[in-house]
């Protein structure tokens, strides 16, 4: 049941069935919801409509308009492991996030880690189970609109690709893994994909491991993170773009700087060449920023070479944090915190023009830098 803000009227969907070879799960669209419009949503569930109900509410906001203008926000997160929370309720940066009433959420990858606690289908769906029933997680997306986005530990394994080999995954395999993940987080029909919120922010949410080379492949023209198909799309999509701001939000870092072991981004050696290409294509954009996450600690960064700026969010925890440390702040740093936390995103208008705004926030919600980008 769904109805506007000021409507005392429900609207009512049909009865459906869950599915038991999906881990009891379903989905489904809500058609012709008005623009920029706060809608009250109830779910009921039982065995049977005519059994005993149980009902869960929520609500969420709805995007503006393509050409409304008023002021949007956002918040960013990755890397969750279910050891490393940091409260009863589950993280405590969910209610830090709650209190900022953001419009929408995006969770970058990394929601849990298999190749450490989940080695069967069974497992894996469990744990989805076991974190989001962490009543934390489920008051904050009861009533925040969110975009789910999978890296390497919630596909399979650490650096996945599709044909790695791994024998410590024993029989769950990385096909198993790109089945689970749409049926536990409402998707749509790809897992890349763009959405408009408003006159100036258009978000576009990338997938880095169903169509990428191996990593260790030698580098060139032909290896990729994106594959041919959705690199056209994103390049097409942002050209035909007339959003004053468009955020690329990428499960891991397109600038960096990374360590120099890894292999798996585009800002490592081992993905140079397409790495190039996407920060030249950007760059050469009106407006256009990089969010990432991945990374376990938070910075704001400038390529050297295109000046693309990127933010990275941070882990979710502090006890995630760490793989880069506060002392090794290198040229193309305008920001650097090993910490746990959050980002969030605004856009807004200043003295008539405008601004998108960058903030990190530490796992108890306190500001710790803010970024401004936009016209000089």
């Amino acid at each position: 049941l769904y109805r506007l803000d000021d409507s005392a009227q429900f609207e009512t969907t049909q009865w459906q069935k869950v599915d038991p070879d999906a881990d009891f799960t379903t989905q489904f669209r809500l058609e012709g919801l008005e623009p920029a419009r706060q809608y009250h949503i109830a779910v009921e569930f039982g065995d049977s409509p005519d059994g005993d109900l149980k009902r869960l509410a929520g609500k969420f906001r709805t995007a503006p308009a393509a050409d409304a203008i008023q002021p949007v926000m956002f918040t960013v997160v990755t890397g969750q492991s279910y050891p490393d929370r940091d409260s009863p309720d589950g993280y405590k940066i969910y209610g830090e996030m709650q209190k900022l009433d953001p419009d929408f959420f995006v969770h970058t990858g990394d929601i849990l880690y298999y190749d450490r606690e989940a080695k069967t289908v069974d497992l894996a769906n469990w744990h989805w189970q076991r974190i989001y029933s962490m009543n934390g997680l489920l008051d904050f997306h009861r009533n925040v609109p969110s975009y789910f986005m999978k890296d390497d530990h919630d596909t399979w394994v650490n650096d996945a690709w599709p044909t790695m080999d791994s024998h410590f995954m024993g029989d769950f395999t990385f096909q198993q893994g790109l089945e689970i993940f749409p049926q536990q987080v409402p998707m749509g029909d790809l897992t890349y994909r763009t959405v408009r919120w408003g006159k100036d922010l258009q978000i576009w949410l990338v997938e880095g491991r169903d169509y990428r080379s191996a990593n260790d492949d030698p580098d060139g023209p032909d290896k990729t993170i994106w594959g041919a198909e959705q690199m056209e799309w994103f390049k097409r999509t942002v050209q035909e773009s007339d959003a004053t701001f468009r955020v690329l939000i990428s499960p891991t870092p397109v600038v960096g700087p990374d360590r120099g072991n890894k292999r798996d981004n585009h800002a490592n050696e081992g993905f140079q060449h397409e790495g190039n290409m996407l920060r030249e294509f950007i760059a050469a954009q009106e407006n256009m920023v990089v969010v990432c996450g991945d990374r376990h600690w938070q910075y704001v960064s400038v390529d050297a070479v295109h000046g693309v700026k990127e933010y990275s969010s941070g882990p979710v925890s502090d006890q995630h944090a760490g793989g880069w440390s506060n002392d090794k702040i290198l040229p193309e740093h305008r920001y650097l915190n090993v910490i746990g936390g959050f980002l969030s995103v605004t856009v807004e208008h200043r003295d008539g023009k405008s601004v998108l705004i960058g903030r990190h926030y530490g796992v108890d919600g306190k500001l710790l830098n803010e970024d401004l980008f936009g016209p000089e």
